[in-house]
C-alpha cells in the first residue's frame, strides 16, 4: 500500500525554522511530482510548493517564496520542506503529496499522506 508519512512537524515561535520530511514507501515515483499543501483550520487545502522527481523543478506559492526550499532525494523516496523566517499565518497542518501529474494542483496527485501539524506562535 502507498502511504506518504510526514514528520517533522511542531510548535515553534515567529522566525523560527522547522524542516518537515516525507517518505513515500510502496512504489517508486519516477516521473511524477510530490509536493506540500497545508489546510489552516477554516480554510481550503492550498499548494504550498512542489518538486519534480529529477529534482531539477521547483514550484512555491507566492506566499512562502524565499522563505521555504523544497528538496528531494530519489533514492530515499523523501521529500523535504525546509520553512525559515515562519510566521504565525504558516500554522496549519502540512499535508505531502505523491504520485503527481500537475504539480501545483491538489486534483493532481494519487497519494496523500495524514498531515502533520506546525504552530506558529506569535
Amino acid at each position: 500500500q502507498v502511504q506518504p508519512k510526514e514528520s517533522g512537524g511542531g510548535l515553534v515561535q515567529a522566525g523560527g525554522s522547522l524542516r518537515l520530511s516525507c517518505a513515500a514507501s510502496g512504489r517508486t515515483f519516477r516521473g511524477y511530482a510530490m509536493g506540500w499543501f497545508r489546510q489552516a483550520p477554516g480554510k481550503e487545502r492550498e499548494f504550498v510548493a512542489a518538486i519534480t522527481w529529477s529534482g531539477t523543478t521547483t514550484y512555491y506559492a507566492d506566499s512562502v517564496k524565499g522563505r521555504f526550499t523544497i528538496s528531494t532525494d530519489n533514492a530515499k523516496n523523501t521529500v523535504y520542506l525546509q520553512m525559515n523566517s515562519l510566521r504565525p499565518e504558516d500554522t496549519a497542518v502540512y499535508y505531502c503529496a505523491a504520485g503527481g501529474t500537475r504539480a501545483t494542483t491538489a486534483a493532481g496527485y494519487a497519494y496523500w499522506g495524514q498531515g502533520t501539524q506546525v504552530t506558529v506562535s506569535s
